[in-house]
């Protein structure tokens, strides 16, 4: 018994776990409280309304992904010494790249208002806009908080800004029945995150530091860019796919098995990537691929659990809970929530080459599971649906568990080589 409480001990210490705890929890309660917000929230607007807003965040959060190049990346990777000098141009950069996405969504809330004749969706996301105002300010201090491998503290911003998200949702539902009151607290809880981001670690521009030059971000900051913009076709073009194979309806069913079979499982698998990434950069090259298998049986030990109830359980508690109108949607998530784990495998490949300053093999591979994933998808829609959503997880079964099973065997030459990261 004492072994045990030992080692149980000694596994909830690890910074790892901790992290990975963290926002599991996080993301467990933020599911919670969004739920219940649903419900009133679908009381209270009609489907109209929902569609309207559903259309402007959706390309809201296409547009964002363009936000996300790398840059802090390069500074959890970065030195002690090097570090002061890539903050400094870290901070130029991340203005410059959040004011050029402000300006891209702009254009698309203009094409959105005048092309398409959808001036409320347009004036949502140019109102949305903002917030790629609120972000530079904290970048710098949540990357550092990350490379400190002060995960609970990341986790818990998150959380809370996403449930100040909801709760100002509720709000404004109860006041102001509409689809603004569901788009204008993505803006008002993002001041939330800045504030709580710039108290994680405190950190000011030294202008008697001399910022290093924008190259040193040139490595990572187009590879990794190329790999989220792949992801985020592969989340949504899937749905293209369906909706001119099989018609507005049967899409419908898919986006709602899509949502309730990966929603959860797939926001665990982005926190993995966060947690592990700084935890191989500060392994280095000594315990690297021994600290990789390490995380990789610690995240899938957590995991795994989940999408076997998600599973199995699918028949029982989609009726109890989203209504005996979804009944026929249960097998579809199921096979849908087994896609988690060829996401996870992949996922945590992708956090191993970046550290590795491999980027561009990432996105190599980022590139064929969407592509795989999608060719799947579309082989198996002669079967209905069934056979599409078979198809998907196949796909990227067929792309991922490979390369993450060579990661575990092989001992690679030179992996995660980083010498002196985070030291």
């Amino acid at each position: 018994m004492p072994a045990i409480r030992s080692s149980f001990y000694a596994l909830t210490a690890s910074p790892l776990v901790r992290g990975l705890v963290a926002f599991g929890s996080a993301e467990a309660a933020t599911r919670v409280i969004r739920l219940g917000v649903l419900l009133v929230v679908a009381r209270r607007v009609t489907p109209e309304m929902f569609g309207t807003a559903a259309l402007a965040l959706s390309l809201f959060e296409l547009v964002r992904v363009l936000a996300n190049a790398g840059i802090g990346q390069r500074l959890i990777l970065a030195s002690d010494a090097e570090l002061p000098a890539l903050c400094r141009t870290a901070y130029r950069l991340f203005w410059i790249v959040c004011l050029g996405v402000a300006g891209v969504q702009l254009s698309v809330a203009a094409i959105a208002a005048w092309l398409f004749d959808l001036p409320q969706a347009g004036a949502m996301l140019a109102v949305l806009a903002i917030i790629y105002c609120a972000m530079p300010p904290g970048l710098v201090q949540i990357f550092l908080t990350m490379r400190a491998m002060r995960m609970e503290s990341v986790a818990r911003i998150a959380a809370t800004q996403n449930i100040a998200d909801s709760l100002l949702t509720l709000s404004l539902v109860l006041v102001w029945p509409s689809a603004w009151a569901i788009v204008l607290p993505k803006l008002l809880a993002a001041p939330v995150w800045t504030l709580l981001a710039r108290r994680s670690t405190p950190w000011h521009a030294d202008r008697s530091i001399r910022p290093d030059p924008w190259r040193e971000f040139a490595l990572f900051g187009p590879a990794i860019l190329a790999s989220e913009m792949l992801a985020a076709a592969r989340l949504n073009a899937d749905k293209l796919v369906v909706g001119a194979l099989f018609g507005t309806e049967v899409l419908g069913l898919y986006y709602f098995a899509f949502n309730a079979g990966l929603g959860i499982t797939q926001s665990f698998v982005a926190a993995c990537n966060l947690v592990i990434f700084p935890h191989l950069a500060k392994a280095g090259h000594a315990s690297g691929q021994r600290e990789f298998r390490k995380a990789f049986a610690a995240g899938f030990a957590m995991l795994a659990p989940v999408v076997a109830a998600q599973a199995l359980l699918s028949p029982f508690y989609v009726p109890l809970v989203f209504g005996e109108t979804w009944i026929p949607a249960a097998p579809y998530i199921a096979l849908l929530s087994l896609a988690a784990l060829p996401l996870y495998a992949g996922s945590l490949v992708g956090a191993a080459l970046r550290v590795e300053r491999r980027p561009q093999r990432e996105t190599l591979l980022t590139a064929c599971a969407s592509a795989a994933a999608l060719a799947g998808l579309a082989a198996g829609s002669p079967f209905g649906l069934t056979g599409a959503c078979i198809g998907y997880g196949t796909g990227l079964a067929l792309a991922f568990i490979p390369a993450a099973a060579l990661r575990l065997a092989v001992p690679t030459r030179n992996t995660l080589s980083i010498q002196g990261a985070m030291s």
